[in-house]
């Protein structure tokens, strides 16, 4: 990989240790409104985009479902719960951030979380000036698991796509960068890829910091 000039990394699961917080708080949000979420259902959800996340969820509850009311109250609940108890950066972050910096990687994030709730993240987390770009999914027409967010990441930071690789920690987020044609390297997070996934993948590493064996 000594040609890689550019790294794009999803944010949720990835960087920062959010997706366990969503995980808990999407069916407790659906409950509110009357619906049974599982686990496996709440598993899905991870890093789509728009409209695949409106979607997803008619799919399982049919299309009356109330996806705006559910989903602004989800964002309520995760914002309470990151009040009081923080949000945590995955080990190694800051570190291969700098390392890459150092070695004059570019670094990108291509996230479904929108911009306002993806900079204060970062602002929060010490995070600001480490990124080159930050692409949200509300920037292209499809979200994850459509590529569209990771070839406009791509054009964005003006490196071919041969060059660049992204650091995804779900499987909606592997087939984005996928089938953008990026190479693709996994720190799994709540699951593990199952065989169809992981021949998607370039290398799959336990950590952030293992993304330096691979450099």
């Amino acid at each position: 990989m000594s040609e890689i000039k550019c790294m794009i990394f999803d944010m949720d699961g990835t960087l920062i240790d959010t997706e366990k917080i969503y995980r808990k708080m999407w069916p407790l949000a659906v409950s509110k409104f009357g619906y049974t979420m599982t686990d496996e259902q709440c598993l899905q959800l991870r890093s789509l985009g728009s409209p695949y996340g409106r979607l997803k969820l008619e799919e399982f509850f049919g299309e009356d479902f109330p996806y705006t009311e559910v989903r602004t109250y989800r964002r309520k609940i995760v914002a309470d719960y990151l009040a009081e108890h923080g949000i945590d950066l995955k080990p190694g972050c800051k570190e291969i951030l700098d390392i890459l910096k150092e070695r004059g990687i570019a670094r990108a994030i291509c996230t479904s979380s929108d911009l306002e709730r993806t900079t204060g993240y970062l602002k929060r987390l010490g995070l600001e000036g480490k990124f080159d770009k930050i692409i949200c999914t509300a920037m292209v027409e499809r979200g994850k698991p459509a590529p569209d967010a990771y070839e406009y990441a791509v054009e964005q930071m003006g490196f071919p796509k041969e060059a660049c690789v992204a650091v995804e920690d779900s499987p909606n987020g592997v087939e984005s960068a996928y089938a953008a044609g990026l190479k693709v390297v996994m720190i799994p997070d709540q699951s593990e890829p199952d065989e169809e996934l992981s021949k998607m993948l370039y290398a799959k590493v336990n950590c952030l910091l293992d993304l330096v064996t691979l450099l």
